[in-house]
């Protein structure tokens, strides 16, 4: 396992080769097992002194859609797929290290199970609600806009929990509290309100399932300290690469997506990853 390293791999046969205890936090976002279609748009970002995002030096970019590809996020047996990779992500997990498990409200319930079989219920820390506001709203059923993220901890009595990491929100009626508590915000609960990523937004890579950066920093921040090492074997557009590179911590990212490994090789270029398994697009400037 190389460190600040992109791997195009089956994260299974990757997760093997792993050393015991050599990994501090894990985040994974597997699919969701929706059973629909999910599509990336591939980009390609090209040098333009009018262009829309700004680079790394103060450089200004344009981005190109280059045609997209899809999957069909579809399993016979979800938990026959994810049970193998949670065994092995407990036994590369240190022994105050922790895993953040990210699904949606169609196999949340199975992934608890799951993981109260492989980490013991003890070690169940907290359920994460992640509240967003976005997209069309049923008229047959109350609109589903949350997901859920598991905390569990190898040791309940000994895992990082920087508390004064942790961003502050404001006050929802902040004229009750006072100007002082007011300016500094109050520490958020287990439910967590962050919008998506924006369409059209600086930080939309194009990728399907983009989770925001703001939920990764915030996750990285308080359960990991700098030079630790972060793991992401679901890896996707690479967010959980950005949020640790970002925040002077080690990553680690697989997945076994070609589109997914460039996607993230591009944004975490800075940061001079190791390519491994895949050869980077090279970047116009």
């Amino acid at each position: 396992m190389k460190k600040n390293s992109i791997n195009l791999a089956d994260n299974l046969d990757f997760l093997r080769e792993v050393p015991n205890a050599a990994v501090d936090l894990i985040y994974i976002d597997p699919p969701f097992n929706t059973g629909t279609q999910q599509s990336i748009t591939r980009l390609k970002t090209v040098r333009d002194e009018g262009g829309d995002r700004t680079g790394f030096g103060g450089n200004r970019y344009r981005t190109e859609r280059q045609g997209s590809t899809s999957y069909l996020d579809a399993f016979e047996d979800y938990m026959a797929f994810l049970a193998p990779r949670i065994d092995e992500a407990r036994r590369v997990l240190a022994d105050n290290g922790s895993i953040f498990l990210h699904v949606d409200q169609h196999e949340s319930h199975y992934c608890k199970v799951l993981l109260d079989r492989v980490f013991g219920r003890k070690s169940f820390i907290n359920e994460i609600i992640w509240s967003y506001d976005y997209g069309g709203r049923s008229k047959k059923k109350w609109p589903t806009k949350h997901d859920t993220i598991f905390w569990y901890a190898i040791d309940p009595a000994n895992y990082t929990f920087n508390a004064n990491a942790i961003d502050r929100i404001p006050y929802m009626a902040p004229g009750l509290v006072g100007k002082e508590k007011a300016a500094r915000g109050k520490v958020p609960t287990d439910v967590w309100w962050q919008t998506i990523v924006p369409t059209n937004g600086k930080e939309r890579t194009g990728y399907p399932t983009q989770k925001p950066l703001a939920i990764l920093e915030r996750i990285v921040k308080v359960h990991s300290n700098p030079g630790d090492m972060v793991m992401d074997f679901f890896a996707g557009s690479g967010t959980t690469g950005v949020a640790a590179a970002r925040n002077d911590r080690l990553f680690v990212l697989v997945d076994s997506n070609p589109e997914a490994v460039q996607v993230a090789a591009k944004r975490l270029t800075e940061y001079t990853p190791e390519c491994v398994g895949f050869t980077p697009e090279p970047q116009l400037v």
